[in-house]
């Protein structure tokens, strides 16, 4: 993303921001192309074209439209779906189903009938009855499915709790116990119905430091000796989750290669020592490619002074479009976009419109002086789980998504209507 002021107005992309919130009003989603580009060419250079057998799946709980679909399959990167809608979506963009991968802790029947109706190319494991599941609609359908089994490496990342996913207490995975894991993967590999490939895990989003990341990694080529002595079966693809953090304020970002590169000399140096073919290696970042990527554009209403404690700027959206404060207290920075060339002197609080208390998007923050109602306010830095977890809360509608590149923009979501927002309501016939 190429960030730049000119006559003190913020350009993204050589787009002014000034001109899009006139084109396509506020609250505004704004994704830069290039950035998003920017992250899969390190993933190739970090990742596809260092090391042989291996691959990446875009995780798009992070950001899902047809439009980023279409740019993964462009890209020739595959994605990791966690529902029937985020499957839908990648079906309907015309996305590859063989490029597909399905995670998920609670996965629905119906939802497991359209991942192999569309023959997606693996399903994720995720507890002690999926895998029978999975077995009695392969055997209605007559169709077979590649599986991995998720396990819990009983790794805590040094994240937030809400983002933690690998520690033993966690609703994700199947635990560390043999007596349940062994019976499901002896199932699997005597199954007519499914493949077993291998295995996955995923310590949690947000990772910055490398550490817990390796040490789940070693809890799972554990388990892959372990299969191979049990049922002297080896296992074709492991793949590692994802989880590398963005960068939402002033801290350095780490590259892919500060995870992958350790990563992979653990895993080849482990199957080179035990005689055994490495097999896939895949990844799945998501965070990391979007959220750097995207920004959000508000229009400054109400501002209230409390003298000597606090001076609110309130905007026209919120924790409907960015849950993310509300719900762990994440930080992120932002700028005055019509002002952003003055100097920032003033500490403010940039709060949401929502009826809550808990609506506050930015607090203490410092931007221009005597901020005025009709300016603009950008928060950077949220491209992901944004427009993924906004909401119909106070019945306020969903912002539009614009996609941005080299002074050109977009239209990729419009904005929902209110017309759009109730048009599933309905009204029982007592009550007309």
């Amino acid at each position: 993303m190429i960030k730049e002021v000119k006559n003190g107005a913020l350009y993204i992309d050589g787009c002014n921001t000034n001109k899009l919130a006139k084109q396509y009003g506020t609250p505004l989603y704004i994704m830069s192309e290039s950035a998003i580009i920017e992250r899969f060419s390190e993933l190739r250079d970090s990742f596809l074209n260092k090391y042989p057998n291996v691959r990446v799946a875009y995780a798009s709980k992070a950001f899902c439209t047809l439009a980023m679909c279409k740019l993964c399959q462009r890209e020739g990167i595959g994605i990791d779906v966690a529902s029937g809608g985020e499957l839908y979506t990648a079906m309907e963009a015309g996305f590859p189903p063989e490029m597909i991968e399905f995670n998920g802790n609670n996965k629905l029947r119906h939802e497991i009938e359209m991942a192999v109706d569309y023959g997606i190319g693996r399903i994720i494991v995720d507890g002690q009855k999926e895998l029978s599941m999975i077995e009695e609609i392969c055997r209605e359908k007559g169709k077979k499915m590649n599986i991995l089994f998720r396990i819990t490496p009983g790794v805590e990342a040094n994240s937030h709790e809400y983002i933690i996913t690998g520690k033993v207490d966690s609703k994700f995975g199947m635990p560390q116990d043999e007596t349940i894991i062994f019976p499901q993967i002896k199932k699997a590999i005597n199954s007519q119905y499914v493949d077993f490939l291998g295995l996955h895990f995923h310590i949690g989003s947000q990772i910055r430091e490398k550490e817990a990341y390796l040490a789940a990694i070693d809890v799972m080529l554990e388990y892959v000796i372990k299969i191979k002595e049990t049922f002297h079966y080896d296992i074709s693809e492991l793949n590692l989750g994802g989880g590398f953090a963005a960068t939402y304020t002033d801290e350095e970002r780490k590259p892919y290669s500060y995870y992958l590169d350790p990563a992979m000399e653990k895993i080849d140096s482990f199957f080179a020592g035990n005689g055994v073919k490495r097999p896939a290696v895949v990844i799945e970042p998501g965070r990391s490619v979007v959220a750097e990527a995207g920004l959000s554009l508000y229009t400054i209403g109400s501002i209230k002074e409390i003298k000597g404690i606090r001076k609110y700027l309130s905007v026209d959206g919120g924790m409907t479009d960015n849950l993310r404060p509300a719900l762990y207290n994440a930080v992120y920075s932002g700028v005055v976009a019509n002002r952003a060339s003055e100097p920032k002197t003033e500490v403010v609080t940039i709060a949401g419109k929502c009826c809550e208390s808990g609506d506050i998007l930015i607090k203490d923050i410092k931007v221009a002086e005597n901020v005025e109602p009709g300016d603009l306010f950008a928060v950077f830095t949220t491209g992901a789980y944004g427009y993924s977890m906004a909401s119909n809360y106070n019945r306020n509608p969903v912002p539009p998504v614009v996609l941005v590149k080299e002074g050109r923009s977009e239209l990729i979501v419009k904005r929902q209507s209110f017309m759009h927002m109730i048009s599933n309501d309905m009204v029982p016939e007592h009550l007309k």
